[in-house]
């Protein structure tokens, strides 16, 4: 998250902000926050955080995640990556070009300026723009709901060999 931050401030420096740190706030103060992901959630600047409808913890994680959530879509493959070799080279291949997919679409909503990177942007800030992400965001939950499906189906079957 950028909002408050000038562009030397930012995290990721040598890519330009598309928007103006003004325009970025007027974004942000017209919109609810309603980050789920603790992960995410921590990289709210200190201006931004309490902004978002619901202040986040480690120890609250498991209780917040849900499956329309970009970041808790690419944590599918994290845990098929983590349970190898439990989990088939298949699932886990789903599973990162799933998360790959999500994450073009995180960084081209996001208010870095990509194009030297052949990365256009999505702008969210319009109603268009907004249509167009939530589209996206809606088929990423589907895939991942049945990655999630299949992960507990290698789960229980590895568990049912034990």
């Amino acid at each position: 998250m950028v909002y408050g931050l000038e562009q030397h401030e930012v995290r990721h420096e040598q890519a330009p902000l598309r928007l103006t740190p003004r325009k970025i706030r007027e974004v942000v103060d017209r919109s609810t926050l309603r980050c789920t992901h603790y992960d995410a959630f921590r990289f709210s600047t200190p201006e931004a955080a309490p902004l978002n409808e619901t202040q986040l913890d480690r120890a609250g994680q498991l209780a917040m995640e849900q499956p329309g959530c970009l970041h808790a879509n690419m944590d599918v493959y994290k845990w098929c990556y983590k349970a190898a070799p439990f989990v088939s080279s298949d699932l886990t291949a789903d599973a990162f070009a799933l998360a790959r997919d999500i994450r073009l679409l995180d960084v081209q909503a996001s208010p870095y300026d990509l194009r030297a990177w052949e990365t256009p942007s999505l702008d969210v800030e319009t109603a268009e723009g907004k249509a167009e992400f939530i589209a996206r965001q809606r088929d990423f939950t589907m895939r991942a709901n049945a990655l999630r499906g299949r992960l507990i189906a290698e789960f229980d079957a590895v568990l049912a060999l034990a």
